[in-house]
């Protein structure tokens, strides 16, 4: 018993490792591996930045890439198990199938506890830093916080629209600034360069050939068109270069410091914490979801009896894109208070226990 158990031990491992390895190179390029190459060959940004990009979305992806691993390996590993008639003949053999998969839930057991501290702790703390990675971008290098075609709200009091980017070249560049009580005044140039000061935590937007709206000087409610060749235009970035402004989203507070805001809260009367609570439910349901996989992956794969990895990687897909709609549903029920975190956010695990007993009953009783 020993000797399967390590067998089926060795064949789910190499499945496991090259699907993380695999699912983590499509995440990356899913995330912006395209945009992160735009940063440095178009808008010069230090490649050192793009590197600590990379590095802290990894924790926030490896929490979906887990799951999802054990899901495929299990069905890879006793689908081709299955197809080499190793699990007959062990069931043959008096061999108890589950003592013999005892070790290999123990070890999914164990995942599913590093996939806790990962989420709970290593991935909030990550996801946080690499948004204040960002903003060090935005304040290094001005080009890298506007994008074409795009109305950035980045600066504050102005809202910047560009044609084309070129490195610190702008060119077609729409200036708005809402005032309160005023007309909105707008500033139009045909080209521009912007230019970093950091010690002043300043950027000059030095425009060319342009109209801005200036206040009239006998009557400051109303606009005027002044035609420039040249204007300097100063984006102050102080707000962005403060890193203790960068407010913590839930996605980046460990479970400990999003109780702690629910009291804080509480305490001020506010009730309507369900974004919080149902991150941390969220937290705990990803990390229990390995268990729930693997409990459908191995009766699933030893029915299935093929060693066809298409016809095994299709199943994965169709699986985990029916148990991350139920959990991104859940989700969006619990952040508006419809439904109660604990029951809309392992509503996903319970479906996916449930029908795991169900198939690992069916498969004994045959």
């Amino acid at each position: 018993m020993k000797i399967l158990s390590r067998h089926i031990l060795s064949e789910f491992a190499t499945p496991f490792a090259s699907c993380m390895l695999i699912l983590l190179v499509l995440f990356l390029a899913g995330r912006g591996l395209i945009q992160m190459a735009d940063f440095i060959f178009n808008k010069s940004v230090d490649p050192l930045l793009i590197l600590k990009l990379l590095f802290f979305v990894m924790p926030f992806l490896l929490t979906f890439i887990i799951p999802m691993s054990v899901l495929v390996a299990s069905l890879l590993t006793f689908g081709k198990l299955s197809a080499d008639n190793e699990i007959v003949a062990a069931q043959a053999s008096g061999v108890n199938l589950l003592k013999t998969l005892g070790p290999l839930f123990a070890l999914v057991l164990v995942l599913s506890l590093c996939s806790f501290i990962l989420s709970d702790k290593i991935a909030s703390f990550s996801h946080y830093t690499y948004r204040r990675v960002l903003s060090q971008i935005g304040i290094e290098n001005p080009a890298a916080a506007l994008e074409e075609g795009t109305f950035n709200k980045k600066f504050k009091n102005f809202i910047i629209f560009v044609y084309q980017i070129d490195k610190n070249k702008l060119k077609g560049i729409r200036i708005y600034q809402p005032q309160e009580g005023k007309p909105t005044r707008t500033i139009i140039a045909q080209k521009g360069t912007l230019i970093s000061i950091p010690e002043k935590n300043i950027i000059k937007l030095k425009l060319v050939q342009g109209v801005s709206d200036e206040p009239d000087p006998k009557d400051p409610t109303r606009l005027y068109k002044l035609n420039f060749k040249t204007y300097d235009l100063p984006l102050n970035v102080s707000e962005m270069r403060d890193m203790q402004e960068l407010g913590k989203k839930p996605k980046d507070m460990s479970i400990k410091e999003l109780r702690d805001e629910i009291e804080r809260l509480g305490e001020d009367g506010i009730r309507m914490t369900y974004p919080l609570s149902a991150e941390i439910h969220n937290k705990i349901a990803l990390s229990l979801s390995s268990l729930a996989f693997l409990l459908i992956g191995v009766p699933l794969g030893i029915s299935t009896r093929r060693s066809d990895r298409a016809l095994n990687f299709g199943i994965s897909a169709i699986l985990m894109t029916f148990y991350w709609i139920l959990l991104i549903g859940g989700k969006a029920l619990a952040q508006r208070g419809i439904a109660p975190p604990l029951l809309s956010l392992e509503f996903s695990n319970f479906a996916a226990f449930a029908t795991g007993a169900f198939l690992f009953w069916r498969l004994l009783r045959t």
